[in-house]
């Protein structure tokens, strides 16, 4: 458990850390490129409005004081321009202004963009908008290569020292998980070593309780206060010994006796012994279990997980209900299944059930002799063989147990 605690806290934290870093890069990113494409429009602007070149007297400065530009921006801006008429042939390319590009190549890009019915956008590093005159239509493109690159350049230095950054943060915290968590370890194995020595202490007190109630019974024979008492040191008993089972199977590494037998016999046995109590209260007890299944685990554990759920129907069906009890192969899993009829249940999933002392309705609890640890325990047994156990009430009259082991 303090394993898997320790995962999880690394887990958050570096995930915190990359959720961070994304939004506050991808941030950044987004803005830098946003300021690219600002630019290159209001250059575009100032070609639009000239006819596809920048102006060389004086409504030059104007314009250059209007979009914040320097005075070396018609130089050091590289762009061509082409026009297809009314007939969509090309009428004229100007490639002046740009070495990079030929007037075939300057034309080929332009037609396509028109039969396209493109108007505006990036074409590789080219950021283009068409502009109609009476002609025909002007295409104008911007060679945005250099604030591209740099764009480019320094997306990938935030995504290289993102990994880096990231990296540091999850060896560090791989590093102090220890000491941050060492705390609750120290809380939960003085919580593990109080069940068990309580669970022990419990057990002798118990046993002189019980023998006494013997003596009493010798002396004075059966009533209904020593049965009282015989049942309530039964229950007792159970208690602590599932408390103290618990513990022991949270503990970290917990070895558990692994052998192969045949899971189909272990089911169908332990089920079968459940015939007696069905019968006595009135129930109808289903089995069905697929022949030959065999598996590699704690046989007693796996026994006393069908125990448990198949008691657990029983004690919780409603009045001359049904329980039924599968297996069956699923791939290369076994599945038991264990289902009891109740009169209403929320439907979905109940996951509760799990919780330990959990306790759907404390009077009926105390009827049917539960103590709300039982499931806890299944539970239990399904993670230490790294199986997963669901309950789910999948049309409100009854309860779906089942355990993919």
């Amino acid at each position: 458990m303090l394993k898997k605690l320790r995962i999880k806290f690394i887990g958050v934290a570096v995930s915190s850390v990359f959720l961070v870093l994304v939004l506050l890069l991808g941030c950044i990113n987004i803005v830098n490129y946003m300021n690219v494409i600002d630019a290159a429009d209001q250059r575009l602007d100032v070609l639009e409005t000239y006819g596809g070149t920048f102006p060389y007297d004086g409504t030059l400065l104007g314009s250059l004081f209007r979009y914040k530009f320097s005075a070396e921006a018609p130089f050091d801006s590289r762009y061509f321009t082409v026009t297809i008429n009314e007939k969509a042939k090309v009428a004229s390319v100007d490639v002046g202004h740009i070495a990079s590009v030929d007037t075939r190549s300057a034309a080929q890009l332009a037609y396509s963009l028109y039969q396209k019915q493109k108007t505006e956008g990036f074409s590789s590093d080219f950021r283009y908008r068409a502009v109609d005159t009476d002609g025909g239509v002007l295409y104008i493109f911007l060679d945005c290569g250099r604030e591209l690159n740099t764009f480019r350049n320094f997306f990938r230095a935030t995504l290289t020292a993102s990994a880096v950054g990231l990296t540091l943060v999850f060896v560090f915290v791989c590093i102090f998980s220890k000491a941050a968590i060492k705390p609750t370890a120290q809380a939960y194995e003085k919580q593990k070593r109080f069940i068990t020595d309580a669970g022990h202490e419990i057990k002798t007190p118990l046993a002189i309780i019980g023998a006494a109630n013997e003596v009493i019974e010798l002396d004075n024979g059966e009533s209904e206060w020593t049965d009282s008492i015989r049942n309530q040191i039964k229950r007792l008993t159970s208690l602590t010994e599932k408390l103290v089972l618990l513990a022991k199977m949270d503990e970290a590494g917990n070895a558990t006796v692994k052998t192969q037998f045949s899971l189909s016999d272990a089911v169908n046995e332990t089920a079968e012994s459940f015939s007696a109590v069905a019968a006595e209260k009135g129930k109808t007890l289903n089995i069905s279990v697929e022949p030959g299944i065999n598996f590699t685990g704690d046989e007693n554990a796996i026994r006393q997980l069908v125990s448990l759920l198949t008691d657990n129907a029983m004690k919780y069906s409603n009045e001359h209900g049904t329980v039924n009890v599968g297996l069956r192969k699923n791939g290369k899993k076994a599945e038991l299944t264990v289902y009891n009829t109740v009169d209403y249940i929320t439907s979905g999933d109940h996951r509760e059930f799990f919780e330990r002392f959990y306790r759907a309705d404390g009077s009926r609890s105390v009827k049917t002799g539960g103590h709300g640890i039982g499931l806890s325990v299944a539970e239990a047994i399904v993670n230490a063989h790294k199986g997963k156990i669901t309950a789910v009430a999948p049309d409100g009259h009854g309860v779906l147990f089942t355990a993919v082991l």
